[in-house]
């Protein structure tokens, strides 16, 4: 009694019976009174009509012919609705099969909708459920191919120092060690960083929520970093609307967003360049711009530099260098969609500079 099959074809068989027995019984009622009455009737007209034994004869020749019907009604009945459940359970059969495949990795079948409606929606979502998987895997593949490269040069490093100590070809000198504590350290934030990330994309970065000024705390993220900017010959603004801008947020995590949008404006822009921190209200919004006048980004990566460990082409050197982990923007906008938020990247093109722009729901 479990099966949808066996329930279907019972709960048809039962409509069936359900109106085989209601046509008998009425019947059955009603065919002697209309046979009296018509009897009746013809009585008049001829007087020698035997009306008892007519009557016996009609009534049973009726209820046989009734019962027969009833009989075959059902046999109908039955075999439409077992095609019937048939029908039905076969699109389920193929939903099923595609449950299988997607639990066993194999993502690329999709299972044609069926004409009926209903199952089509569910067919329609078990495709996109496999699409989304499939890509979820996809990332995940290229999330360990990329680990392992950012892994591949500090521990390169480390093992060739180690070796060199070992066979005499290094000295263990101040500079050695300072080399080698900097690769650690490397490897330390790589690894804070994929935490950082993990947390991010799962939603799950504890933010500490109070009312804050997220443009006092945009202004003083930038001014904090301005002595690096000033080594590098980068001259630093920073401009605000001159009153509070009240968010429900994580002043240390959209401190964080800012900290390491002016780092990467710093790592992009050679010397003589500029970089802007503007702090402005907009219709419900708290917006915070960071902008330079560096590389700049092309139209296609305008998306791409929030990807996990994709770093802009550009021109490299010693003010202008890729030395992050690159993850760093892939956090900060997962911070700025844990506040509500959108953190966005804007560019005229290559060598014209960039401005990413950092959207905040203000407080009601």
């Amino acid at each position: 009694m479990r099966r949808l099959s066996t329930r279907l074809l019972l709960s048809h068989t039962l409509v069936a019976i359900t109106g085989a027995v209601t046509a008998y019984l009425v019947t059955r009622v009603l065919t002697p009174h209309l046979y009296d009455a018509r009897v009746g009737m013809m009585a008049g007209r001829m007087p020698l009509w035997d009306s008892h034994m007519s009557r016996d004869f009609a009534v049973g020749a009726s209820n046989r012919g009734l019962a027969i019907g009833v009989v075959v009604a059902l046999a109908v009945a039955i075999a439409a609705g077992a095609w019937s459940s048939w029908r039905l359970l076969r699109p389920l059969d193929d939903l099923s099969a595609a449950a299988h495949r997607i639990a066993a990795g194999r993502y690329d079948e999709p299972v044609p909708p069926p004409r009926e409606a209903e199952l089509a929606r569910v067919a329609n979502d078990v495709n996109a459920l496999a699409a989304r998987l499939a890509e979820t895997e996809a990332r995940r593949m290229r999330l360990l191919g990329e680990v392992a490269h950012e892994m591949r040069t500090p521990l390169t490093v480390l093992d060739g120092y180690v070796e060199g100590l070992q066979d005499g070809v290094f000295t263990p000198e101040p500079e050695l060690f300072a080399e080698l504590s900097g690769e650690l350290r490397r490897l330390r934030r790589l690894s804070e960083d994929l935490g950082a990330l993990s947390r991010a994309e799962e939603g799950r970065l504890g933010l500490r929520v109070t009312r804050v000024d997220v443009a006092a705390v945009a202004v003083g993220a930038a001014e904090r970093l301005r002595p690096q900017l000033h080594d590098a010959g980068l001259d630093l603004k920073t401009e605000s609307a001159g009153w509070a801008l009240l968010v429900d947020g994580d002043g240390d995590r959209i401190a964080q967003v800012v900290t390491n949008l002016v780092g990467n404006a710093l790592a992009a822009t050679p010397p003589g360049g500029q970089v802007r921190v503007l702090a402005r209200p907009e219709g419900h919004e708290a917006v915070i711009e960071v902008s330079d006048t560096g590389v700049g980004l092309a139209e296609g990566d305008l998306e791409r530099v929030f990807e996990r460990f994709y770093r802009a082409p550009g021109p490299v050197g010693p003010t202008v260098a890729r030395a992050g982990t690159g993850i760093g923007l892939t956090i900060a906008r997962g911070i700025a969609h844990a506040h509500g938020g959108s953190l966005v990247a804007s560019s005229p093109g290559p060598g014209q500079g960039s401005t990413f722009t950092l959207r905040l729901p203000l407080a009601r």
